[in-house]
């Protein structure tokens, strides 16, 4: 193990962070320590490819793994019997009606890999805070009146940063997952950041890149010109069972 210590992020929201390259190899990606979830700060450490993520009672920290997890929104992965399944589904797909439910849904969901939520109250606040400004959206998959299924992610220029997603009914999160991948591919946006190894990720398409190509990436498309704004009305709303034959890749 490496003896050298993250870097400590100064009090000022718009103190900078360290270049993610100097990230620790052990543990991977951890890169600084401190500060706090303003918006500015959130919005400047997601630019320069960097997370926060911690449990409650740990000090604030910031993370750029190497590799990364991605997405191509052109290569979300539905198994074709799962396909079958939506195509008589009657859930329906919304976004952005719903923020702070569907992170609490997160946060309230089991992790077989993980004890408790890293999804503190403080996260709640401050990507609501992002909400509120245009950055931070979500993808809600309804049953009725009933939410099924969801994602979250903060969205810079045409890059979206996944954050968590989950599914209270079978196939919840991937409906969700499916359904942002069609928009966002719709709108020329062609990544989706899944930031770490999971196996349900790599089974629905997820791929690795080294974190100096994922670093290029997102440095030419979080200044693609892109308003931030609610995505109710742009996203629209729709059936599930239009990705039975979208998300046929």
């Amino acid at each position: 193990m490496t003896s050298r210590l993250p870097f400590r992020l100064g009090d000022a929201p718009d103190a900078p962070f360290p270049p993610a390259e100097l990230a620790l190899r052990e543990p991977d990606g951890l890169l600084a320590v401190g500060g706090d979830l303003d918006p500015v700060r959130l919005l400047n450490a997601y630019a320069g490819g960097i997370f926060p993520w911690y449990s409650q009672g740990q000090p604030l920290l910031w993370w750029s793994p190497d590799p990364r997890m991605l997405f191509r929104t052109d290569a979300v992965h539905l198994s074709s019997r799962f396909r079958r399944s939506l195509r008589s589904s009657p859930w329906q797909v919304r976004a952005d009606t719903a923020f702070v439910e569907v992170m609490q849904a997160c946060a309230d969901s089991p992790r077989p890999d993980q004890l408790g939520t890293w999804i503190t109250p403080q996260m709640l606040q401050a990507y609501a805070a992002l909400h509120h400004l245009g950055h931070a959206h979500s993808v809600e998959v309804f049953a009725g009146e009933r939410l099924v299924g969801g994602i979250y992610g903060v969205a810079i220029g045409r890059m979206f940063f996944g954050e968590s997603m989950f599914s209270r009914a079978s196939g919840g999160s991937k409906v969700a997952l499916a359904a942002l991948a069609l928009r966002l591919r719709q709108w020329g946006w062609p990544l989706i950041d899944a930031q770490v190894e999971n196996a349900h990720l790599l089974r629905m398409g997820a791929t690795h890149w080294p974190r100096d190509r994922f670093l290029d990436e997102v440095g030419r498309l979080v200044r693609l010109p892109e308003t931030p704004a609610r995505w109710t009305s742009r996203f629209g709303e729709f059936p599930a069972a239009r990705l039975a034959d979208a998300a046929a890749g």
